[in-house]
């Protein structure tokens, strides 16, 4: 038998080792074919052996090698730079680009200084780097002196001096000097413009964007990509469909969608428009989604308040195996936060927890926040306290939760820790402290601090203020003095004012004050059936339940829609809607059973219907069976059958709670010995042993 004898493979042989003399002029073997850290070594011993070193040209050479090759560290490059006599221009430049695009922009500048020092003069390749590392830097100070040099040795607008220095002032602060550059430069080529744009875009100017680039469209200069990326933007943060639109027709006509970074843009800006259904044709056309993608859209969702989509949205985005970035993370917690979907935000929480050390502010104001608006306010407050980092916003979001959740006291030692610090609250954090006070019953402290708004932080009370006022007075029962206050009111008062003192009335029975709101409220806008129904309980609480009956039959007789009631519970993260006598789930008749169970529980421990709460067309002997199929009510039950003994129950919902539903909420409760938070539209209500946090007024 014949064998084969292969030979030995042979050793890898770099392109330095494998000239045995360098040409005169070496430049294209060491920019060229030094592609390794150890080609460089190799090819640098050479030129110290053969004194080669010392020709400037090829020191130049090895010199712009290894800050190339070397991607990471400018060290090596700077041990060449160190031992080059009387470095020239071009060293200086090439030291100086390095450092500009190696994220050293501070050393970049000092290089500079020195270079001018040296009396070594700059060209015109050396000052678009300089210029670059000033506008990394945020440095006007020293933008605006290598501008004054630039003058001075007579480079004018022309090329990429003139785009560096208005990209400078731009990205400095300096937009109107920037403008003024721009407008006195000769000739504005696509750069130029784009120079401009990223200025106004740094600053947030989102309106000059549009109307540049509708200057630009007028000259008739050619936009690129990254123009349009910066429109697009532009677009969404201002809700300019019409313009968003006209570019999106653009890329489409050109063929450009298949570039993920533009159509990203454009689902970012229909979203962002309110266009949720064009913003998802286009994200699910897209071949290739990344996170950035897929954020756009949920964000999308979640700013609309379409948060169960958002969730659904989230969960294929995990089934893509696609990790959330921090702006996923914080828009699906705003998402979980209006759903009240626990699970999902604690596996966020700890999704955070592993992947990133630092919790920033933006998200951990969000957690913060989910965390109140799931009715864990110990949660929201440890997570507080692990930030680092706190802006307004964050003590704004504590402060609301706690007094959303009944712990006005608390919500007000915060603030004034708030205080303590040097944070100065904005209008939304004075909602927080006015509702904290209403809800604690502390008059004369929220007196206090709606007078200080104005007097001490120059802020100027909205329509909410005022009616955050009203609520304080006519929770403490002080109704004649909260009809006097919306009286002297600098503003004409809305129905919401209107509305906040008639549920007062009914708390307090207090009919003519309750006539006069209801009075005042039609003459701004038409009744609707909330202003009816807390009128009836009104006079039913006062005994006269003719009039209540006859104010319920004008429900019926004006032909006045309810919002169904709508409860959402959240069981292994997936959240369950009900609808008040809901009969389209599949596991209803389950649902009804266990609610029907419940109610007889309930009964035997001294719950007593209040039908007065039922709609005006159920049958007499149907409206407790219809009132016990309220959203609420079967939303608790089949939290009852689907978890664990003893396990907390959460429920949000989008109405008002009514009062038979808060009573059975209150006998659940103790009965299940189970403690139930539900959130409605107004705030938290805690119930545990047969009470509830709100005190019985809500």
């Amino acid at each position: 038998m014949d064998f084969a004898i292969t030979p030995p493979p042979a050793k890898t042989v770099s392109a330095a080792m494998a000239i045995s003399q360098f040409p005169e002029n070496p430049k294209s073997l060491i920019l060229h074919q030094c592609k390794t850290p150890r080609d460089l070594n190799q090819v640098h011993a050479h030129l110290i052996k053969t004194r080669l070193i010392f020709n400037p040209s090829i020191a130049e050479n090895i010199l712009e090698s290894a800050a190339l090759v070397l991607a990471n560290s400018m060290e090596y490059a700077v041990s060449i730079f160190d031992k080059i006599a009387g470095p020239n221009s071009s060293a200086y430049n090439v030291m100086i680009r390095g450092f500009t695009y190696k994220q050293s922009p501070e050393r970049a500048v000092a290089l500079f200084e020195e270079m001018c020092q040296n009396s070594v003069q700059p060209d015109e390749f050396t000052f678009p780097c300089v210029l670059k590392a000033c506008s990394r830097l945020g440095a006007l100070s020293e933008g605006k002196q290598i501008h004054a040099q630039v003058l001075k040795l007579g480079f004018g607008l022309e090329g990429f001096v003139g785009n560096t220095l208005i990209h400078m002032y731009a990205s400095c602060g300096g937009i109107h000097i920037a403008h003024k550059l721009f407008d006195r430069m000769p000739d504005r080529g696509v750069m130029t413009w784009n120079s401009m744009f990223a200025g106004y875009s740094r600053s947030g100017n989102w309106i000059e964007v549009t109307e540049l680039f509708r200057k630009m469209l007028e000259s008739g200069v050619q936009f690129d990509e990254v123009t349009m990326i910066t429109v697009l933007t532009a677009c969404a943060r201002l809700a300019d469909i019409e313009l968003g639109k006209w570019v999106g027709d653009y890329i489409k006509a050109n063929g450009l969608k298949r570039n993920p970074t533009l159509t990203t843009c454009l689902v970012d800006m229909y979203a962002k428009c309110g266009s949720l259904d064009l913003a998802r044709i286009l994200f699910d056309q897209m071949e290739q989604k990344d996170v950035v993608a897929w954020s756009a859209m949920i964000s999308g969702y979640s700013q609309a308040r379409k948060c169960k989509e958002a969730l659904d949205l989230f969960h294929q985005m995990q089934a893509a195996e696609v990790d959330p970035n921090e702006v996923t993370v914080v828009s699906v917690l705003s998402s979980c936060a209006v759903l009240g979907a626990l699970e999902t935000g604690r596996w966020l929480h700890l999704f955070v927890k592993k992947r990133w050390v630092k919790l920033t502010v933006p998200l951990g104001t969000a957690l913060v926040d989910f965390y109140a608006k799931c009715g864990m306010i110990d949660k929201a407050i440890e997570v507080f306290m692990e930030m680092r980092c706190k802006n307004v916003f964050s003590w704004t979001a504590l402060i609301q939760g706690l007094a959303s959740n009944g712990q006005g006291k608390r919500a007000l030692d915060f603030f004034r820790q708030m205080q303590e610090e040097n944070v100065p609250p904005n209008d939304v954090t004075f909602l927080g402290v006015l509702s904290a006070c209403s809800h604690s019953g502390l008059v004369e402290e929220g007196r206090d601090f709606f007078v200080s708004m104005n007097r001490d932080f120059d802020i100027e009370p909205r329509m909410e203020h005022y009616g955050s006022m009203v609520d304080i007075l006519g929770r403490a029962g002080r109704i004649e003095e909260a009809y006097q206050f919306i009286n002297n009111m600098p503003i004409m008062p809305n129905t919401v004012i209107w509305r906040t003192l008639l549920a007062s009335c009914r708390a307090h029975k207090n009919v003519v004050f309750g006539d006069e709101s209801i009075k005042r409220i039609a003459e701004i806008e038409p009744l609707h059936s909330g202003d009816y129904i807390l009128l009836s309980n009104l006079y039913a609480s006062v005994g006269r339940l003719e009039d209540a009956m006859r104010v319920r039959s004008l429900i019926k007789e004006k032909g006045i829609k309810k919002a169904p009631g709508c409860s959402l519970v959240e069981l292994d993260g997936v959240v369950h809607e009900f609808l008040s006598e809901d009969d389209s789930r599949s596991c209803s008749s389950e649902i009804y059973r266990a609610t029907e169970d419940m109610i007889n529980r309930i009964r035997s421990a001294g719950y007593v219907p209040n039908v007065e709460e039922v709609r005006l067309d159920v049958e007499e002997d149907d409206k407790e069976v219809s009132l016990s199929h309220h959203s609420e009510k079967l939303a608790i039950a089949f939290a009852l059958i689907k978890t664990r003994p003893r396990t907390t129950i959460r429920i949000s919902k989008n109405l008002r709670v009514c009062s038979d539903c808060h009573n059975a909420a209150k006998v659940i409760s103790k009965v299940f010995d189970r403690e139930i938070i539900v959130r409605d539209r107004n705030r938290f209500h805690h119930f545990k042993d047969g009470s509830c946090s709100c005190n019985d007024f809500w």
